[in-house]
């Protein structure tokens, strides 16, 4: 993300720039995202999880305060929970040492809750086309299900963060539960497959290649943009 505004940006990648001692926080490949207002010293982090003390001793070592945790969907390995075997951190930990609103799609809220046990008063309920601030960084929320029935991306500017719904090779898996397959194709054709070609993907996990790239090499890229029908998708995808 361009640096030359009063945005702060930190793409951090899980047994790499925190969980440095887990195997698991290296196999899996998570990103974790800072989206911040340099001026205001405000952030929040998207999709917190694995390392929450590492966390927040980063935050801290910026100089930055952190003000909310943006979830774009329930698995543990972007929230924290019980997962393949792993017990991961996440919101759980994070409530206990730095409380703060947790802003999930309201259609996500319910699968949070019984994944991290965290409260319905803990959690700020999103919709499509929502807006929130951090200090003067105005985030946009996008509803993209298909890999669970309330995950969301985030636009900042001209960034798209978008957890698992859309790589920049691949989609989200739709075999979980949650998933739909047919949900989607509608979300990768009728809504990610438009958006500017110079906007950049900052994906939810590192699936080898770039960290990052803007959305016109996306589509030429990944083929899973370019499947043509419903019909070849299913058969592609299952569902």
């Amino acid at each position: 993300m361009a640096d030359e505004n009063r945005i702060y940006f930190r793409q951090l990648l899980s047994g790499v720039h925190l969980g440095q001692s887990d195997p698991s926080a290296a196999q899996m490949a998570n990103f974790i995202y800072l989206v911040g207002d340099r001026q205001t010293r405000e952030c929040v982090v998207i999709d917190p999880a694995w390392d929450i003390d590492g966390l927040l001793k980063m935050i801290e070592d910026d100089g930055m305060k952190l003000t909310g945790a943006l979830v774009t969907h329930y698995h543990p390995d972007h929230v924290g929970g019980s997962i393949f075997g792993m017990q991961i951190q996440g919101l759980p930990e994070l409530m206990e040492k730095n409380p703060v609103p947790i802003f999930v799609n309201k259609h996500e809220a319910e699968g949070l809750k019984k994944v991290t046990g965290v409260s319905q008063s803990d959690m700020r309920l999103m919709d499509n086309g929502d807006t929130s601030k951090v200090g003067e960084i105005e985030i946009s929320y996008m509803h993209t299900p298909g890999h669970t029935p309330g995950s969301q991306c985030f636009m900042i500017k001209d960034n798209l963060l978008a957890g698992d719904t859309l790589f920049l090779q691949g989609c989200g898996r739709v075999d979980l539960p949650g998933g739909d397959s047919k949900v989607m194709y509608e979300t990768l054709t009728q809504i990610l497959s438009k958006i500017d070609s110079d906007t950049i993907l900052y994906p939810g996990h590192n699936y080898g290649g770039k960290h990052s790239a803007p959305m016109g090499d996306v589509r030429r890229d990944n083929h899973y943009l370019q499947v043509k029908s419903l019909d070849d998708w299913l058969s592609f995808m299952g569902g």
